[in-house]
């Protein structure tokens, strides 16, 4: 199982990358945000992937972040959802999109995706609600947590590039939702009250959220 690369991108085309590792070339499948968020070619790049095997394909899918790879397997885990779908949905998106969505049990926002109907957008929502508060909860990447250094920039210098994706409050609804929990309230009340709680203000810190969530969490009179 091919789980990450690094190297250099050696060409950008509509829907993948090719990345040389140490002269062996990667073709890289990638949603519309990720490949937008991604260098130049000749530029080091480094991606988390997921690979697809059948008995006649086999694709490697990338994601710039666990959260986003996470959300991937389990969108086409869905009945219906193959790796196309799931990467458009998350391309329209973007990870802390589809968590939200779910979440909220917003299947308008998951049909927005190309390609995506309302059968299928219901089916996602259904499936993966009480899935939402476990992929929130993981926050950003175990290499931002860990300080994790690739093998190649060890051995060969090269750093990639950050990723030019806008900065998400992830780790800030991971901790959120941490601290609904510890108050007793239940991972889908708790995940579906940050998740609005974000949505209403992006920016907001981990302070910010539980206030907002609370205050939705709050018994209505």
């Amino acid at each position: 199982m091919i789980g990450k690369l690094t190297g250099r991108i050696e060409y950008r085309s509509t829907d993948h990358v090719l990345i040389d590792v140490r002269g062996v070339g990667y073709l890289v499948y990638c949603s519309e945000r990720t490949l937008a968020a991604l260098p130049g070619a000749g530029e080091a790049v480094s991606l988390y992937t997921d690979l697809l095997v059948r008995e006649d394909l086999m694709q490697l899918f990338g994601f710039t972040t666990l959260v986003e790879k996470e959300w991937h397997r389990l969108l086409t885990s869905v009945q219906g959802v193959g790796a196309k779908a799931s990467l458009a949905i998350l391309g329209t998106l973007g990870p802390d999109g589809v968590g939200r969505a779910i979440a909220l049990g917003d299947w308008n926002a998951v049909k927005a995706a190309k390609g995506v109907g309302p059968k299928i957008a219901q089916r996602v929502v259904l499936d993966l609600r009480d899935k939402a508060p476990g992929v929130m909860a993981m926050g950003g990447t175990v290499a931002q947590a860990t300080g994790d250094v690739p093998v190649e920039v060890i051995e060969t210098g090269v750093s990639p590039k950050p990723n030019a994706q806008p900065a998400s409050n992830a780790s800030a609804q991971s901790e959120a939702l941490s601290a609904l929990s510890n108050l007793g309230y239940s991972p889908s009340d708790a995940a579906g009250a940050v998740a609005q709680a974000a949505g209403d203000d992006p920016a907001a810190g981990t302070t910010g959220l539980i206030r907002a969530a609370l205050k939705l969490l709050a018994p209505k009179e």
